[in-house]
């Protein structure tokens, strides 16, 4: 397991699709999508300094909004969330033994 990994909700209002798939792509590759432009993530501090960094070379900053949800310690939070509909889990980390 990860140690130092916090747990994040990303939310993100993209006023141009192209710089909206853009975000999504980015987003893709740190976490789990939720819904539309919902993402829940685990990341290290510098993996998250790292997102916010690739996100800001792409945000208009005067059209675009990210909001960016630092949850806690990953391991030591259990989200109190409330999902209507399709099944929400919270991303877990497990033990790879190879």
């Amino acid at each position: 397991m990860r140690r130092n990994e916090h747990y994040y909700i990303i939310t993100y209002d993209i006023a141009d699709p192209k710089r909206w798939r853009k975000i999504y792509k980015i987003l893709r590759g740190y976490g789990e999508w939720v819904q539309l432009s919902v993402f829940h993530l685990r990341m290290t501090e510098k993996r998250q300094q790292e997102l916010i960094s690739r996100l800001d070379e792409v945000i208009h900053h005067d059209d675009d909004h990210i909001l960016c949800m630092d949850m806690g310690i990953a391991d030591k939070q259990k989200p109190r969330i409330m999902s209507m509909g399709k099944t929400f889990t919270p991303i877990t980390r497990i033990p790879l033994v190879i």
